[in-house]
């Protein structure tokens, strides 16, 4: 294990092995905890992340569920004592309160993936909103947000920018957004504008590659979700993340994974290639002829491939 992984991901890291080698043995929860002693709620929330488990935990855990391979012990170990939570930007006071329990964990891994597929079927997603587009997309939620949950979590949402705008090497992010989210006006003109002009410039950058969804295209059975890679995407486990309305979660149950993907690629092959798609971003953002029609810095990409 790096010690770089943030808390979120070496705990991730000591969960999954938990779970798969409970699977694996065959036993339910309810049996490893009558074997270990503890109580049920202590071995779902340690497999759900909710708690860390101690190294003394987690030794005679590993032993009973048949791991005892001591390099992968060490490095189990060594995960669970860097899963100690440290402060991070997204626990100071001012966003305490405002953040659900499964968009905390995915700001958690959004900050160490290494690559990032998305899609978007209704608005812009929140890292890349301006704040007057995140104000006027929470708007339609104020019977269920207060004005103060609305000002910090689109405080946030500009943090989480930042944060990506930081990194370095920055994380290859491939976006699918459905067409319509070029059509609906959120905001006002004004705010569109400024919202796809942001859009057009991190393209520009290289780094984020955004193909247009048709709305001719048969439609999504999803709604918005991300699948963010925390090492390569042919190894590992990607974390899912799911949400609709003011309801979210995240999700590690691979086969909902692998469907997520393969709808994700299905849509990716069948959406404009991303010279034409950043062409149409730059109309809804107005800007000039020539910056509309500059090259991508990445290059063209035609349909049906994707890098």
């Amino acid at each position: 294990m790096s010690s770089g992984d943030t808390p979120a991901v070496a705990r991730r890291k000591v969960r999954l092995a938990i779970k798969d080698a409970r699977n694996a043995k065959g036993d339910t929860q309810t049996q490893v905890a009558e074997a270990m002693e503890w109580s049920l709620s202590k071995v779902m929330r340690i497999e759900s992340g909710e708690v860390t488990i101690s190294a003394n935990d987690l030794r005679p855990l590993l032993s009973y569920l048949g791991i005892k391979d001591r390099r992968i012990v060490d490095d189990l170990v060594q995960a669970a004592k860097a899963s100690k939570q440290r402060r991070q930007w997204w626990d100071e006071s001012r966003y305490q309160g405002h953040l659900t329990p499964a968009m905390r964990q995915y700001i958690s891994f959004e900050a160490e993936a290494m690559s990032t597929r998305t899609f978007a079927p209704a608005a812009i997603p929140g890292w890349m909103q301006t704040e007057a587009y995140a104000n006027a997309v929470m708007q339609p939620f104020v019977e269920d947000l207060t004005s103060e949950v609305i000002s910090a979590r689109s405080a946030i949402r500009t943090a989480r920018r930042n944060v990506l705008l930081k990194r370095n090497p920055r994380p290859s992010i491939y976006m699918v957004l459905d067409e319509s989210v070029l059509l609906r006006n959120i905001g006002g003109d004004t705010t569109t504008r400024e919202q796809f002009t942001l859009i057009h410039s991190l393209i520009g950058e290289g780094w984020l590659h955004i193909r247009i969804h048709p709305m001719a295209n048969p439609f999504s059975p999803f709604g918005h979700f991300d699948l963010l890679y925390l090492s390569s995407e042919e190894s590992g486990h990607a974390v899912l993340y799911r949400e609709s309305g003011t309801v979210d979660e995240i999700v590690d149950d691979e086969t909902r994974i692998v469907r997520h993907r393969k709808a994700w690629d299905q849509m990716w092959e069948g959406s404009l290639d991303e010279e034409n798609s950043t062409a149409r971003i730059a109309q809804a953002a107005q800007l000039p002829r020539a910056a509309a029609d500059a090259p991508d810095d990445s290059g063209p990409v035609e349909r049906g491939s994707s890098r």
